[in-house]
């Protein structure tokens, strides 16, 4: 999805934005995520947002710490996203569309008063995000469409193989790991992994990895 806004660089973002703690929901840089809004802090940031940037961290909480439930200590890497769509459902919830733009680092979380929570944070250490398509022709396009083919048999799952075959290898990666079953800690690996190569060579890794459990087999060495 295209937006209004141009973010060239870690200059074009701010340096503190609110942040949306959730677990399991990754934002990679040019995904679509829909959030559907209905707790009240979390309404307020978006009509905080769509006031200004329209610029919300999606980030995970870390659980295993062992933390408040309602304040949980946060993982340290998030993607920022654009609001691109919004919709009001005439029930009290908001229906978002959020457009990925990059990673940040978590720098320190903000003493505020409003009651979401915000973080100064840096793009600077993910400045390729910006770069559309950065690093595909490196990706083992290949492993990743055998990994994929070997989960969907072994769930019997339904997918698009022509939309699959027609995506470029960042829309496809990207994609992949975003709508992926796996748990917070595989798909902050995801998120973390440096390039896109590394990025599909860890989706790989963790579906075959998934693959061996579920099929009760203890993995060999070659």
């Amino acid at each position: 999805m295209s937006m209004n806004v141009a973010y060239k660089g870690p200059a074009d973002c701010p340096v503190a934005i609110p942040v949306f703690p959730l677990p399991g929901a990754l934002l990679l840089p040019r995904g679509q995520m829909p959030l559907n809004i209905f707790e009240p802090r979390y309404l307020a940031m978006i009509d905080d947002a769509l006031r200004t940037d329209r610029m919300i961290g999606m980030i995970q909480p870390d659980a295993e710490t062992g933390e408040s439930p309602l304040s949980p200590k946060l993982f340290r890497v998030g993607c920022a996203g654009r609001i691109t769509q919004f919709a009001e459902t005439g029930d009290g919830r908001y229906l978002i569309s959020l457009t990925g733009v990059a990673r940040f680092r978590v720098e320190e979380e903000l003493t505020t008063t409003s009651i979401y929570r915000r973080c100064r944070v840096s793009f600077e250490p993910f400045a390729t995000d910006f770069q559309a398509r950065a690093g595909e022709e490196a990706v083992d396009r290949a492993g990743v469409l055998r990994a994929l083919k070997d989960f969907v048999e072994a769930n019997d799952l339904r997918v698009d193989w022509a939309g699959i075959e027609e995506a470029p290898n960042e829309a496809l990666v990207n994609a992949l790991c975003m709508m992926s079953p796996f748990g917070a800690r595989e798909k902050q690996a995801m998120l973390e992994a440096p390039d896109l190569k590394t990025r599909a060579e860890v989706l790989i890794a963790v579906t075959e990895m998934e693959l061996v459990r579920g099929s009760g087999s203890e993995p060999t060495l070659q």
